[in-house]
């Protein structure tokens, strides 16, 4: 028997790979008795923050990530395109479809054997994956922090309000992408010149929610929207405002800056607003955000909030398969171990369900290279400074540079610029992951 404790995106993804190579597989999860301060259901693999799985550009990091997971019969991104909703060139979700797909797949499993537990402590002797993510409840944290003698970091995490479609107007708002890629997926509001500078001004004088530990950061990538106007007035307008690629169909050209909403439900009948994070109180939330054209009745489903992540020191306690150095049969996966994302945290899922694998039937570790997306972020787990490490998202950044004089660069810039060069080094270093994964598995036994 094999324990999963934990059944977010890494837990579910973890516990489905296991049970399909044959092993039996118990699942714990707290929920619904015990509850954390996002989650809302008792079902598997509940998005809170955000219903996007990123971009499905084939030749950005998140999109060669999809590509190594599909190759590896991910039940995570099944279950995403079978539940998928118009988002431009990015995979986002019906939330609540999608981790009913999840959930109802784990435990019609023959496999798996699913338990509602908080589970203090690992058993002794048994192999076990600790997938609990950003919000694990204390008494697991304490225990792991005392077997792993470090101490736990902690950043705050932000959710964006969603709002009833019906209440946009449409007269104001428009549906339309970036540069129109994948369609017209997004609603637009625009605002001029004054609009925004009312809206910041009202904004960056809203009332906050307090935090009570002053010295816990947030995470960078997930910045609440009036954290990040209070860096300037012009972040907004080069951050989630900005109005690149986006025609107001009423001037022919791009306002001063845009709000976009991505739809949350299959039935279109809620959208999120893209980028939104924030720490405002519920009433400035809809005095600030009606500000917004084409928002001015708008009626919330649910209103943005901040909460506590936590996550390990992962270079001192993780190898690059995500066991536990100090804890032999222990593994950590999600957002727990470090990475950054859903999409990213169901791939953790995935690599420790593949080293537990090994693990239990005799096999020596054999970590994912690391010219793979997968392989170069568990390598930043397991290498990255300890000093200053702090979660992250997959990135091209993080694999190993192309050889020199591979691409001529020259020649790309002369004829495409910037996004010719971009799109190049994406393409290169797609297929030397995927060639590279291909390798990985038949030397695994796990293609012929």
């Amino acid at each position: 028997m094999i324990h999963i404790i934990g059944a977010g995106l890494a837990g579910s993804e973890a516990a489905w790979q296991l049970a399909s190579r044959g092993h039996e597989v118990r699942i714990s999860e707290m929920r619904p008795h015990w509850t954390t301060p996002a989650h809302t259901t008792e079902r598997a693999a509940e998005m809170v923050c955000s219903n996007s799985f990123k971009s499905d550009d084939p030749d950005s990091a998140t999109g060669i990530l999809k590509a190594e997971m599909r190759r590896m019969d991910s039940l995570i991104l099944r279950c995403a395109e079978a539940t998928r909703v118009p988002a431009g060139n990015s995979l986002a979700v019906d939330r609540d479809a999608f981790s009913e797909s999840v959930t109802t797949a784990l435990k019609g499993h023959t496999n798996i054997h699913w338990e509602e537990a908080r589970i203090e402590a690992p058993e002794p002797g048994m192999p076990t994956i600790i997938a609990t993510g950003p919000l694990t409840a204390e008494p697991l944290a304490d225990w792991l922090s005392a077997a792993t003698g470090s101490g736990s970091l902690h950043f705050y995490d932000a959710i964006a309000p969603i709002v009833e479609r019906d209440s946009i107007d449409m007269g104001i708002a428009w549906m339309a992408a970036r540069y129109d890629k994948g369609g017209p997926d997004f609603i637009n509001c625009p605002l001029d010149k004054e609009q925004y500078e009312r809206f910041l001004d009202a904004l960056l004088t809203a009332e906050r929610t307090p935090l009570h530990e002053v010295d816990t950061p947030y995470f960078e990538a997930c910045l609440p929207i009036e954290i990040m106007a209070d860096r300037g007035r012009e972040t907004l307008r080069h951050g989630p405002m900005k109005p690149m690629g986006l025609d107001d169909p009423r001037t022919g050209r791009w306002p001063h800056a845009v709000v976009q909403l991505r739809q949350d439900t299959l039935a279109g009948d809620h959208f999120n607003l893209v980028g939104f994070q924030t720490r405002l109180k519920w009433g400035a939330q809809k005095d600030v955000f009606r500000l917004i054209p084409g928002l001015g009745t708008a009626e919330f489903v649910r209103f943005g909030s901040i909460h506590r992540n936590t996550y390990v020191q992962a270079p001192r306690i993780l190898d690059a398969t995500l066991a536990v150095k100090s804890v032999p049969g222990l593994w950590i996966a999600g957002q727990l171990s470090g990475v950054e994302g859903y999409l990213e945290s169901a791939a953790s899922g995935l690599a420790a369900a593949f080293a537990v694998d090994r693990a239990v039937c005799g096999l020596p570790p054999l970590p994912f290279p690391p010219d793979t997306v997968l392989g170069s972020l568990l390598h930043y787990l397991a290498y990255a400074s300890g000093a200053d490490f702090c979660p992250t998202n997959a990135m091209l950044g993080l694999l190993p540079p192309l050889p020199e004089n591979l691409l001529d660069l020259r020649g790309l810039k002369r004829a495409g610029g910037a996004r010719a060069v971009k799109s190049a080094k994406g393409r290169v270093h797609r297929e030397r992951a995927l060639k590279s994964l291909d390798q990985h598995l038949k030397l695994a036994g796990e293609l012929p």
